[in-house]
């Protein structure tokens, strides 16, 4: 048994070393495309912001969309009820900065029927965006964009064989506790997935760019009808025609609101069990990955406490402690360093997450583990107020009461 031991902790201490080189990776990336001068390429853009009762920050939120740096773009935010309570703040916020935006248009979807309510919302802005829009942009009412990100995220586009650019999300507390710190840990370990190796990074649905000629060509609208997760299938459909996906770091946003432990639970399983359903081998990885790191972890710390001899069993103990425990700490400060030069405006919010970033990496495992198994057993979420079960990536289900 003490051997299987050996074995595991060997492959543990490699999967870390090979984290902690991504991480310098990633690290080298975000300095090379933050480094370039601001892009030329700005064609017209319709930004489309789905929109479902009132975020933390709604106001900032929506008014970051609307001041943007680019020269020309219209701004269409939808919800599924002309009474949803964001859209006194929608007209608000429309009403004072709409100036400094194109246009700005509100739209009401229907009630989706045998989709997720975001996806429904997005099928029908892109029936409304302007005549001579080339590219639509898809974003989040819960992400804060800074006054450049429209320009960068586009720009990659400039080649048309690019199918479409992504930036991600990065959760930082207005007021931090333990469950927003650890959402943010948690969160982190999936930003850094993405990086320079475009036929493996993914859109994100809360900052995802596509040519107008591209989404249509690939029928993407048609290809979102009876799914839940808009970003996985809209990853999928272009993986499949085989353009690449471009991650662009100046179109990292920052996410400012606060949860409760509750939330914490429901935002992670949430995530994990739309992943098993749109990504099965992604979801069985982090099954069999931080299930590896628990095992090892631990038997790790009790054959170092429980073991009245120094034999060799305890010495490989520490030096896996030691050794994970360093590639894991070096992971997260090169990971938080690389999103400081994305996220210029939020300098004193990430150096407050210094030392949560490079402690909380020892837990985050177990709740990965936690999503995943809840993943395997149910396929039931609640999203905006919403239940569905997931019947498979092109059948979603809502549950009504």
């Amino acid at each position: 048994m003490i051997f299987v031991f050996y074995a595991l902790a060997a492959l543990l201490i490699w999967l870390s070393a090979k984290s902690f080189v991504g991480g310098i990776g990633y690290l080298r990336y975000f300095k090379k495309e933050v480094g370039k001068p601001l892009p030329t390429f700005t064609p017209i853009v319709s930004v489309i912001v789905p929109c479902r009762g009132v975020d933390d920050g709604l106001v900032d939120n929506l008014r970051a969309f609307l001041t943007q740096d680019y020269p020309e773009y219209e701004v269409i935010f939808v919800v599924d009820d002309a009474a949803d309570a964001s859209v006194a703040t929608i007209k608000e916020v429309s009403r004072k900065d709409a100036k400094k935006a194109n246009q700005t248009s509100l739209v009401i979807a229907p009630t989706a029927l045998d989709s997720g309510q975001k996806v429904e919302n997005l099928r029908e802005a892109v029936l409304h965006v302007n005549d001579r829009s080339q590219v639509f942009v898809f974003t989040d009412s819960d992400a804060r964009p800074s006054k450049e990100w429209l320009r960068h995220l586009v720009a990659s586009l400039v080649d048309d064989n690019v199918g479409a650019a992504t930036g991600y999300r990065w959760f930082i507390s207005k007021r931090p506790a333990f469950a927003s710190e650890m959402r943010s840990v948690w969160n982190a370990s999936i930003a850094s997935a993405l990086g320079p190796n475009t036929k493996t990074n993914f859109c994100w649905g809360g900052s995802t760019a596509i040519r107008r000629h591209t989404f249509e060509r690939l029928d993407i609208r048609e290809k979102w009808r009876g799914t839940l997760s808009d970003d996985f299938t809209l990853s999928s459909v272009v993986n499949k025609a085989g353009l690449p996906i471009i991650f662009v770091p100046q179109a990292l946003t920052a996410s400012v609101e606060s949860c409760s432990f509750h939330e914490l639970l429901e935002f992670t399983t949430r995530q994990m069990k739309i992943t098993r359903v749109y990504a099965p081998y992604l979801w069985l990885m982090s099954l069999v990955g931080t299930g590896l790191f628990n095992v090892v972890m631990i038997s790790a710390f009790l054959i170092v406490v429980l073991s009245r001899k120094n034999g060799l069993a305890v010495w490989v103990s520490l030096a896996t402690l030691a050794l994970v425990t360093f590639f894991s700490i070096g992971k997260a400060w090169l990971r938080l360093n690389a999103v400081k030069l994305a996220l210029r405006d939020y300098k004193a919010e990430l150096d407050q997450q210094f030392w949560t970033q490079k402690t909380l990496w020892l837990i985050s495992p177990a709740l990965f583990f936690y999503n995943s198994v809840a993943a395997l057993l149910s396929r039931r979420l609640t999203w905006r107020g919403i239940t569905y079960e997931l019947k498979s990536p092109r059948e979603t289900v809502i549950i009504t009461d």
